[in-house]
């Protein structure tokens, strides 16, 4: 066997070995992020919501899905982000976490990216006031990264439980 055969043999083995991950890219504010695909029941437009009171400022309220009273929560406000102003593109991702569906307002749904988890950097490590614990890596495109959410940790769970607690 040559050694270029040889090579693309080996390619072939690597690619069965890092199986493709699919996560969904949207936009907050001029940034990117994405997460797992399989934590994204639905996308839909951004509905109307009731407010809850005394809610944390991220918190847009709640809303009825087809039945279902689903707490609607701004990605952008909990990562102190500004909104994009005049934006048609807002869109509201309705996530499962842990059994429980909660929709998150972006900026834009861009896209579906699928790569395999070595291509996923390390988070660098910097001094600052800003906790990365829910960032689980970025993902280097041709010209420009993307940021890997953990929503879960995100959006503190315990903060969902409690509104819906309040809400019901």
């Amino acid at each position: 066997m040559t050694d270029e055969n040889n090579n693309q043999n080996l390619a072939i083995v690597a690619d069965e070995n890092s199986e493709l991950q699919r996560f969904l890219e949207f936009s907050l504010g001029e940034e990117d992020y994405a997460i797992p695909l399989l934590s994204v029941r639905e996308v839909i437009s951004v509905p109307e919501t009731t407010p809850i009171p005394k809610a944390p400022s991220h918190f847009l309220g709640i809303m009825n899905l087809r039945g279902q009273v689903i707490s609607v929560v701004d990605m952008r406000t909990k990562l102190k982000i500004k909104a994009l102003e005049n934006n048609s593109e807002e869109s509201v991702i309705i996530v499962d976490i842990d059994g429980m569906n909660l929709g998150i307002v972006v900026d834009s749904i861009n896209k579906v990216l699928a790569f395999s988890l070595n291509e996923i950097n390390d988070v660098p490590e910097i001094e600052t006031q800003v906790n990365a614990e829910y960032i689980y890596g970025v993902y280097r495109k041709e010209d420009s990264l993307t940021v890997l959410l953990n929503v879960a940790k995100v959006l503190d769970i315990a903060d969902v439980n409690t509104l819906k607690k309040k809400a019901a």
